[in-house]
């Protein structure tokens, strides 16, 4: 009786714990940048208070940000790998979470490019020398 107590308590328990990781994993919501205040800002992980006053200042002076690209030309600090990272940890633009227009690449694409810029280097001609 005592052992079927003690089952009983530990699977409330896991069962508990496993509701809670749930919860916690659906608690990540999207935030706009044209209609959050600071307090929804400051909650995307990686962007502070500063950071987000620069984006409602910038917002109340020229209108709402077209796309995620607008948002890093007009606010100065926040670069494109920046904008980026916010979209990856919730931040939007009009509903968009991703980087428009932007190919990510590969690292096989990285070395394709690599080994032709070596191979430009191997076909141009040595500079000659003032013997010659």
């Amino acid at each position: 009786m005592l052992l079927n107590f003690a089952f009983k308590s530990i699977r409330v328990f896991l069962l508990s714990v496993f509701s809670c990781l749930a919860l916690m994993g659906s608690a990540f919501a999207a935030v706009d940048v044209n209609s959050a205040d600071q307090a929804a800002l400051e909650s995307v992980r990686g962007l502070g208070p500063s950071k987000a006053q620069a984006i409602l200042a910038e917002r109340k002076k020229n209108g709402p940000f077209k796309d995620a690209q607008d948002l890093h030309s007009r606010v100065k600090g926040i670069g494109e790998k920046t904008v980026e990272r916010l979209m990856k940890n919730g931040l939007t633009v009009n509903g968009k979470s991703a980087v428009a227009g932007k190919k990510e690449s590969t690292k096989s694409e990285a070395k394709a490019k690599d080994k032709g810029d070596s191979a430009d280097k191997a076909t141009r001609s040595p500079r000659k020398s003032k013997q010659d």
